[in-house]
């Protein structure tokens, strides 16, 4: 087991926020977070590009280039590879291996079992040591948990067959965003013999929660970016308005220090 796998514990999940550039990777790291992760809708609009459309595959390897040799373990946001050819996934996996990313993140878009199975042990195979978190978006893509008791259970059959593939693939997680229900997030973790990962919501169960359910990994998504965004809306705003600002605010100096 990896050092970074080990980070994955009953009882005392990894948090894993998410980054979309050197600065906030560093900023997070400094905090002292066990780990930090990218977020692909950070890097996307950051490029001007779209999320979840296959174009950032560029701007992910370069932040990964960037970020691979720093003093923390870092998992990249890859959406589904960036393709439906499973050696080409592979090839990304093993050059984010090589830059020194521990871990990839990487999505079915509800799209054949069999083609992300297939990308799952292509990564596994071109990069042996990088830790697969293998995302299935049944409740990602859709009405999330607002659904009916019968489309419910429906779902959650859904879920864990797609689990249960990836990780007859060679998955050492999965990850399941949208999901908040608790009856059925511990009904996963039950099911599963990896990590279950899911995505923070502020509506959903509080972290300590979270842990009792049974998860080993909360990430944050885009969550700190897009609050991040809002948080520079606001302070233009309240300027405008004739309003101090509140909020933290880093002095130049500090942001220089994580060039």
């Amino acid at each position: 087991m990896t050092a970074f796998a080990e980070l994955h514990r009953a009882g005392d999940p990894l948090l894993l926020p998410c980054a979309w550039d050197h600065a906030s990777a560093l900023a997070l790291a400094g905090q002292g977070f066990r780990a930090i992760g990218t977020t692909s809708l950070g890097v996307a609009a950051g490029g001007g590009l779209p999320d979840g459309a296959s174009a950032t595959r560029d701007e992910t390897l370069r932040l990964a280039l960037t970020l691979g040799s720093a003093p923390f373990p870092l998992s990249v946001d890859a959406e589904d590879g960036f393709s439906d050819d499973p050696d080409e996934v592979g090839e990304l996996a093993r050059q984010l291996a090589a830059v020194g990313a521990v871990g990839i993140n990487l999505e079915d878009a509800l799209g054949p079992v069999d083609r992300h199975a297939a990308k799952i042990a292509a990564v596994r195979a071109a990069a042996p040591g990088l830790f697969v978190n293998a995302r299935t978006d049944t409740y990602w893509l859709g009405d999330g948990d607002g659904e009916s008791a019968g489309a419910g259970a429906g779902r959650v059959t859904e879920t864990m067959r797609r689990l249960d593939a990836y990780r007859e693939a060679g998955a050492d997680g999965v990850f399941v965003p949208g999901l908040t229900d608790p009856g059925r997030i511990a009904a996963l973790a039950a099911h599963v013999d990896v990590p279950l990962n899911v995505l923070y919501s502020p509506t959903g169960p509080t972290l300590p929660h979270l842990a009792d359910l049974g998860v080993r990994r909360v990430s944050l998504g885009s969550l700190l970016y897009r609050r991040a965004l809002g948080a520079a809306l606001e302070t233009a705003a309240d300027i405008g308005a004739g309003r101090v600002p509140g909020g933290t605010t880093p002095t130049y100096d500090e942001v220089r220090a994580l060039s």
